[in-house]
């Protein structure tokens, strides 16, 4: 993912997954389009589950802590 939306939740009453959740939908609403991808801080996954059917969730050092970065997976082939 080259582009994406950064989005910050802090929120210690809401779990990692409900986040995502909330993120997503903001993106779908401003976008028109559902993020397929999810990167965030290894920290924020050590201590929670991190399977989701509806978006991609990987762990990149990059990622503030309690940022998430969402967006659209990029097709890894090239033709």
């Amino acid at each position: 993912m080259n582009t994406g939306m950064l989005w910050f939740d802090n929120d210690p009453k809401l779990n990692l997954l409900s986040k995502i959740e909330k993120a997503t939908t903001y993106y779908k609403q401003k976008y028109g389009i559902t993020p397929t991808i999810c990167y965030l801080h290894p920290s924020m996954i050590n201590t929670e589950p991190t399977q989701s059917n509806w978006i991609d969730i990987r762990p990149n050092q990059l990622v503030l802590p309690n940022h998430l970065w969402i967006g659209l997976q990029e097709n890894q082939a090239v033709a």
